[in-house]
């Protein structure tokens, strides 16, 4: 028997209408377009609007289109998986107000926090459960409203997170195509550099932690640039040489969009040229867990079955990884 793969047959994406532009942030904070743009690649982001949206009320069109191109209905899932820094409430998990909204009155799910990695580790998650036949309908869901955790008074961290969410079906593949490989890493240590500093049970919401904007993103950029560019690189390059791939082997590049800098050198790392290398970070931003799916989402009428895509992400805390995927349809 041919061995089962966890192929992707199906994404979509969604995000919000309002666009916050470079140019709007600079009536906020003191800032510049061209000091944006030469830093991060980022020219607008978008950002959800209204009173009581949430993180799910991203998921849930981005899911509806999915359902609706795959020809099946919300009662077939069995499980989702939701990658989130965002979650609509500390509890229940986002995942299960998600698999209400929609219907999914048969699935199961939680969500998974590895920040900007949190996609990644949760494709290779929701993999397993079709490798080992438990599955067959895996839903993975990567959304964030980072505008809901930014301050927007601080520079370091407003030009860059927008809002967004993608998903994808995972689905039983014994023709070799699907998620053939990754690797996942991660480094507590890395917290100080980035996190988000109340609203935990490390140091609970009181008055003084709402005045000190503690729950609030905070990052130290210089030390994550530095940490992030090294290792998505090397772990990109580190599942290629897994599987004896070169980069005339990739049919595209498929990186985390932070940082256009952090970008070009997973690029440069791996050896895959910019034709190859998928990038929309001048219009959406950072939205953390969204970045990758919406990435598949709006190249997928580019993708050729068989193409050999190499996923790479880099996070918070910090975490970073990798997939090998090749594509299904």
């Amino acid at each position: 028997m041919n061995k089962i793969h966890a192929a992707i047959t199906a994404v979509n994406g969604y995000v919000p209408e309002y666009v916050l532009t470079n140019h709007e942030l600079e009536s906020i904070v003191d800032t510049n377009d061209e000091w944006i743009t030469s830093r991060t690649g980022i020219k607008e982001r978008r950002i959800l609007k209204g009173e009581g949206l949430a993180t799910s009320d991203l998921a849930v069109p981005a899911v509806e289109g999915l359902l609706k191109k795959r020809g099946i209905t919300a009662d077939e899932i069995e499980l989702i998986i939701f990658c989130t820094t965002t979650p609509d409430m500390p509890f229940p998990a986002t995942a299960n107000v998600l698999a209400d909204k929609i219907g999914a009155k048969n699935a199961w799910g939680y969500d998974l926090q590895a920040a900007c990695s949190g996609f990644i580790f949760g494709l290779a998650t929701g993999a397993q459960f079709i490798e080992s036949g438990k599955h067959t309908k895996v839903l993975v869901v990567g959304g964030d409203k980072m505008s809901s955790i930014i301050n927007y008074q601080d520079r370091a961290t407003c030009i860059i997170f927008g809002d967004g969410c993608g998903a994808v079906l995972l689905e039983p593949n014994t023709d070799g195509y699907g998620v053939i490989d990754s690797v996942l890493k991660s480094d507590g240590s890395g917290r100080a550099f980035l996190h988000q500093k109340a609203g935990g049970s490390l140091k609970p919401a009181t008055h003084a932690t709402i005045d000190a904007n503690e729950h609030f993103a905070y990052q130290e950029g210089q030390a994550v640039f530095k940490f992030a560019v090294t290792n998505m690189a090397d772990v990109a390059a580190e599942v290629m040489e897994r599987n004896n791939l070169n980069s005339d082997d990739i049919a595209w590049l498929v990186p985390h969009q932070a940082n256009k800098r952090i970008i070009d050198a997973t690029a440069n790392r791996t050896g895959v040229s910019a034709d190859k290398v998928i990038i929309n970070i001048e219009r959406y931003g950072n939205t953390t867990n969204g970045t990758i799916p919406l990435c598949l989402w709006e190249w997928e009428d580019k993708f050729k079955k068989g193409d050999n895509l190499i996923l790479a992400a880099f996070g918070g805390g910090f975490t970073w990884g990798s997939i090998y995927l090749k594509w299904a349809y």
